[in-house]
């Protein structure tokens, strides 16, 4: 019988180093995500957020490993730390509790950007546009025919070298491109949104399950407080 004690108390040992391990070792990979700091950047603290939260089931490991056998030979160091780590349980919980609003206030931040970004884009080159619209009607043959090549540049293919030719295939495709362009920046706002949006949701999902499972082992390792 003590023999086989003897032999479950070492896996209890085993168990706990192990815990301790992936705790240390989840210290050093949340440090080195959170270096260097990019504080009231939305997009890094997004990204802060997901990464962390990807992380989360390392420590969450470790500290289960290391409260395994609750009281067992515990020595008065250790007791001492586990009591640290109790509470610590708590911290985090209310750390990843208060990741949702900044997480939410941050994607729809960072939704208004990439917008911005994508329609300031569109509208400088439809104002291009407008510009060659404006100069039609009063440039030479030669303008004719840089316009030609300023359009190309823009993605509206022009075929012909004959000036009033030229001028006529210009105008019939500058509305269609900058329509064209409009459609464009639509689809990529779309796009954009809808990927921002699957990985808030996974993310916040994320760090409100970790608030409750960090408030979960905070509630059932009183014996260590």
């Amino acid at each position: 019988m003590n023999d086989m004690q003897s032999e479950q108390g070492f896996s209890i040992y085993r168990l706990r180093w192990v815990g301790y391990g992936l705790l240390l070792l989840s210290l050093l990979d949340t440090i080195a995500v959170l270096t260097p700091p990019q504080f009231l950047n939305p997009v890094w603290e997004l990204q802060t957020i997901g990464a962390v939260v990807e992380r989360v089931p390392v420590p969450l490991l470790g500290l289960a490993l290391i409260f395994f056998g609750e009281g067992f030979d515990r020595q008065g160091f250790e007791e001492l730390f586990l009591k640290f780590l109790s509470w610590l349980c708590l911290l985090l919980a209310l750390v990843f509790l208060l990741m949702l609003p900044l997480g939410i206030v941050n994607t729809i931040r960072v939704n208004n950007d990439n917008n911005k970004q994508i329609t300031d884009r569109a509208n400088q080159q439809i104002a291009q546009l407008q510009q060659v619209e404006e100069r039609l009607n009063k440039g030479t043959p030669e303008d004719l025919k840089n316009l030609g090549g300023e359009l190309a540049r823009l993605g509206v293919q022009t075929d012909t070298q004959n000036p009033q030719e030229l001028k006529t295939q210009i105008l019939s495709r500058i509305t269609p491109a900058k329509e064209r362009l409009q459609a464009q920046s639509q689809a990529v706002q779309s796009n954009q949104r809808m990927a921002l949006l699957k990985n808030a949701v996974k993310w916040l999902l994320g760090a409100l399950i970790s608030a409750v499972l960090f408030f979960t082992m905070w509630r059932g390792t009183d014996w260590a407080r």
